[in-house]
């Protein structure tokens, strides 16, 4: 079957080449409907009944539950970041002194922040695996370093500044011989790459819910594993306690948390305009068959990196790296604030991070944005 692109559905101006979904998406079209009704919602609040807090939550957790091939809804939760997703997890382990946490060089700050949080209160050390001058050759050096004292590896799917492919698969059989917990952040892949949980079985996937799962910003989603069944969330909300659906009998105390993921949701997780966005944000993801997605990018995009990189302008081998988000190496003779000031006068939006120039597309993306691309960057190097 031929993937075909998908403009009609988001209200994307002609004019505009949008290549920066992996900071912020645009909303598809039944998104922004549901928005605004959600929002004239408010003006009658008579309407509103108690099952309307729970009961569209789990049709959401449901929801995300297939988009990361989970069979049981609550395994998953919704949450407001990726940093409280991870603040949960941080909040349910006891590390001791001398055990190691792995990371990768030039992690998300989101993924990187707490661990040096626990490493201080533990005494233990974070490993930080660098990008090999060979980028083949990361996934066997974290592969290398995962031993006995490796208490938990944190790791995205893909590293999120240049889309190089993490094995996820390879390193969650290296953790699970020395009995160290697998935290993945899929905030760049979820939605986009094919994942399940059932193949990988991390302990726990946290991940934005505004960039490739196309909700509204302050959103995101968790997967929890048994090893975090009796956990202790971070606060203490009415909502997460068991029986909370009975809101007649509130102060009866409860001092029981509901089942498994569920104990971790946000204070006040059935925000009725949010939910209402991304129920009809993942309705549009799961018709996205994420196979044809991914070769969508590569045939999109492939013409245009091949005459780049004549340029100076490399990106890694497509079989190393993600398809819908990959970076693009600057030369060192291009003027960097130039270059920016040229793609912008020319409506082309994406980001710069680090060395690269990170470039993600999307369904509403076609070739013809790729050949612009190319043609604004000929025009800065070669006047």
């Amino acid at each position: 079957m031929i993937f075909k692109p998908k403009q009609q559905l988001f209200n994307i101006s002609e004019d505009v080449i949008y290549l920066n979904t992996a900071s912020f998406s645009p909303a598809f079209k039944s998104v922004e409907t549901a928005g605004i009704e959600a929002i004239k919602q408010k003006s009658h609040p008579e309407l509103r009944q108690g099952s309307d807090l729970f009961n569209p939550v789990i049709d959401l957790r449901k929801l995300f539950a297939k988009v990361i091939d989970e069979d049981d809804y609550n395994r998953v939760v919704t949450i407001p970041s990726v940093s409280y997703g991870m603040a949960n997890v941080a909040n349910n382990i006891t590390l001791n002194s001398g055990d190691e946490i792995l990371i990768v060089e030039e992690q998300f700050p989101s993924n990187y922040y707490i661990w040096e949080d626990v490493a201080k209160r533990y005494d233990t050390k974070i490993v930080t695996i660098k990008q090999p001058d060979n980028p083949e050759d990361w996934n066997s050096a974290i592969l290398k370093k995962i031993n006995s004292k490796t208490a938990l590896v944190a790791i995205g799917h893909i590293h999120w500044a240049n889309g190089l492919l993490f094995d996820l698969k390879a390193i969650r059989n290296k953790t699970s011989e020395n009995n160290s917990l697998l935290v993945i952040d899929g905030s760049q892949s979820i939605g986009a790459l094919p994942f399940s949980i059932k193949d990988i079985q991390p302990d726990a996937l946290v991940c934005a819910g505004y960039k490739w799962l196309f909700g509204p910003y302050g959103c995101a989603y968790a997967y929890y594993g048994p090893y975090f069944d009796g956990g202790k969330p971070i606060e203490q909300n009415w909502a997460n306690r068991l029986g909370s659906e009975n809101l007649s009998g509130l102060t009866t105390y409860q001092s029981e948390y509901k089942s498994k993921a569920s104990r971790y949701a946000m204070g006040e997780s059935g925000s009725f305009i949010y939910v209402k966005m991304q129920i009809a944000a993942l309705t549009e993801i799961l018709k996205i068959n994420r196979q044809e997605f991914q070769e969508y990018c590569h045939l999109i995009s492939e013409k245009s990196l091949v005459k780049l990189s004549e340029l100076g302008f490399t990106s890694n081998t497509p079989n190393i790296r993600a398809k819908h988000l990959f970076g693009i190496k600057i030369p060192n003779s291009v003027d960097v604030d130039k270059l920016k000031e040229v793609l912008k006068s020319n409506n082309i939006h994406l980001s710069f991070r680090g060395k690269y120039m990170r470039v993600s597309c999307h369904v509403f993306n076609a070739e013809k944005h790729f050949n612009k691309l190319y043609n604004v960057i000929n025009s800065v190097v070669n006047g």
